[in-house]
């Protein structure tokens, strides 16, 4: 794989982060240049204090998830769904709910919604990084979540609430020898040409201890083609470590957005998802809390024009969840 890019990059300091081939050309834009047309974003807060949950066994939380349930769900409990979970054992997938994007949220009372153990299906020592997906054809949301770090799992819903087990559909045993982590997944409905898929998957490998972005595809959110290498490397970002991967079409172009060791990325991977242009940083964490200098796992949701961003802040192992705003960008869609 070619690593060569101008010496203009930005160097992050390195460390370690939450947890068909394709030769794919490592590029980093000129730091001046390398989120032109990209929101700015603002911190806003928390949606709710992590110090106020009923349920909280390690006082930490990661990988938001925010979803609009209004006009899916019968009935809901709010017209925003935010999924959460902890990762340190037990875990536990969580929601709150909530009528604005800005909040307030509020704890569902019977969190979490998906335990550790799930006979028959799993008992693991924990659960975590949940993110749903809302499939209009059969009206049914998928939840996609890890548990252990080597296995991802999903479960299928018409509520949003209460969850019925499907399957196991990615383990490192679908990829090489030395990937010993599959987590933290996204699924979306995007199409790449020539594929004959419908969904794409992102989630973080930790091949030979260096934790990168690959991807899946599949053309019914269940049995997923997997990628031999990685999509998004580290290097290109002057990092050691990513994780937690989202997705972003600007103009129509592909992009995915991760988290280093404490700032939010974005590269370029094309419409055949055959580049690796790393763009730089796409939000810096503030000094101050809830932030503390680090911010990960992202999730978007747009609402009158304003772009909300919800993602992990603080310390890896002790962070809850926090809220930045920007305006929305024409031509930027943030997918879901």
């Amino acid at each position: 794989m070619d690593h060569t890019r101008p010496t203009s990059r930005r160097v992050l300091r390195a460390a370690a982060v939450g947890g068909a081939v394709v030769a794919v050309p490592v590029l980093q834009a000129p730091a001046a240049q390398a989120l032109s047309g990209w929101p700015t974003f603002t911190h806003r807060g928390v949606p709710f204090r992590r110090e106020d949950l009923a349920y909280n066994p390690t006082d930490e939380l990661i990988f938001p998830c925010i979803r609009l349930v209004a006009g899916r769900a019968a009935d809901p409990l709010g017209r925003w769904y935010l999924y959460y979970s902890p990762h340190n054992a037990p875990g536990g997938i969580c929601m709150a709910y909530g009528n604005s994007l800005g909040g307030p949220f509020t704890e569902y009372s019977a969190n979490p919604v998906v335990a550790r153990t799930w006979a028959p299906h799993h008992s693991v020592s924990h659960v975590a990084s949940p993110h749903v997906l809302w499939n209009e054809a059969n009206r049914t949301f998928y939840l996609y979540y890890h548990g252990e770090n080597t296995t991802t799992r999903l479960a299928r819903s018409a509520d949003g609430l209460n969850w019925t087990y499907d399957r196991a559909i990615l383990t490192t045993a679908d990829l090489p020898e030395n990937v010993t982590e599959t987590s933290y997944a996204r699924a979306f409905r995007h199409a790449i040409p020539g594929r004959g898929n419908t969904y794409i998957m992102l989630f973080m490998g930790n091949q030979a201890g260096t934790r990168k972005i690959f991807l899946a595809w599949s053309g019914d959110q269940r049995r997923w083609t997997v990628q031999q290498t990685p999509l998004v490397s580290p290097a290109g970002d002057g990092a050691t470590q990513i994780a937690n991967p989202t997705f972003a079409l600007k103009n129509g172009i592909p992009h995915v957005i991760y988290n280093s060791v404490d700032a939010i990325h974005v590269t370029r991977v094309g419409t055949d998802f055959d580049q690796e242009v790393h763009l730089g940083v796409m939000y810096e964490p503030t000094t101050a809390a809830p932030d503390l200098g680090r911010a990960a796992a992202p999730s978007f949701a747009q609402e009158n024009g304003v772009v909300h961003m919800f993602y992990e802040a603080g310390a890896r192992l002790h962070g809850r969840i926090a809220r930045a705003t920007a305006a929305a960008i024409p031509g930027l869609s943030f997918r879901t």
